[in-house]
């Protein structure tokens, strides 16, 4: 075999490589689709679509047992809601100060810092949560007396964030021209002009992207959130208050249901499923109309 006959065998086998790892990850994607909605959306035709999602009690051991999940889903939408609004606030003024306003020796530092936070495990920010912000909340900051809930689980998810918020948004930040940059200081504009009216929009594309990521970290974490949200299944009307959100309720009911009680769990994932999707189209949607209102001002 001379060695063009070798350069084609491996060419192809690379591309098979290649081919292989695409269609397992759509076969993969499939096969947890068809999973869940097989599983679960008979159970929520038969127990009834808006009693299921609009039902306000949720009760497994009765003898007349209740499905309802929209007090988790309400907690699922708060918490998510705070802590990307906690994460992504923080986060990226983080990432513009690395950016232009820190000195340059201390940036590499402060960027491996906060990367750092990416590879702790997530039952570390639980415990965090719940020996030292749970108790903090409880004594001096919450009127009920009650630390755990909405507000002690958006704090430690808008930690937990925050590494894909800072990286994402500076890598954006630095990819921009420094052109745009540099014609901005020529024109008069200050440092902090420059940097929030010119590279800051220009690179809001993947500010969004971030966003976007932070918003399924938040909403599928399930472990540090039963640490520090309470469990109860009572609809939410307080930031201090004990709540469950669905990825709590699934995870918390998984080892110890059977029967019709677990399959309600899986058709609370697929209205979990249904609900992420829906927010990655819509941001997409959203991206993709900004980019075509931008293109026709060109």
């Amino acid at each position: 075999m001379n060695s063009y006959s070798l350069g084609k065998h491996k060419e192809r086998a690379v591309k098979g490589a290649f081919v292989f790892c695409a269609a397992f990850s759509i076969i993969a994607l499939l096969i947890i689709t068809a999973f869940l909605f097989i599983s679960g959306a008979p159970f929520i035709v038969k127990t009834g679509v808006f009693k299921f999602l609009f039902g306000t009690n949720w009760d497994t051991v009765s003898e007349t047992p209740s499905y309802g999940i929209f007090p988790m889903i309400l907690s699922s939408l708060y918490v998510t809601a705070l802590s990307v609004l906690i994460g992504v606030t923080i986060g990226l003024f983080t990432a513009i100060a690395l950016y232009k306003f820190l000195p340059k020796k201390a940036v590499p530092v402060i960027r491996q810092t906060v990367n750092l936070l990416a590879g702790i495990p997530s039952v570390i920010f639980g415990l965090f949560g719940l020996k030292i912000i749970v108790p903090f909340l409880r004594d001096y900051i919450s009127p009920t007396g009650v630390g755990y809930g909405i507000f002690a689980s958006s704090l430690v998810l808008g930690i937990m964030i925050l590494p894909t918020i800072v990286s994402i948004c500076l890598d954006s930040l630095e990819s921009v021209p420094k052109e745009y940059y540099e014609g901005a200081l020529a024109l008069g504009a200050t440092n902090e002009q420059a940097t929030f009216k010119v590279m800051l929009p220009a690179a809001k594309s993947g500010v969004l992207a971030g966003v976007v990521l932070a918003v399924g970290r938040a909403i599928g974490e399930t472990m540090a959130v039963i640490m520090v949200i309470g469990g109860s299944t009572d609809m939410p009307t307080s930031l201090f208050q004990s709540v469950r959100t669905l990825t709590a309720n699934i995870a918390m009911g998984a080892m110890d249901l059977t029967g019709d009680s677990f399959t309600a769990l899986i058709s609370t994932g697929v209205v979990l499923f249904v609900f992420t999707l829906l927010l990655n189209v819509s941001f997409s949607l959203l991206k993709k109309e900004k980019k075509e209102k931008a293109e026709k001002k060109k």
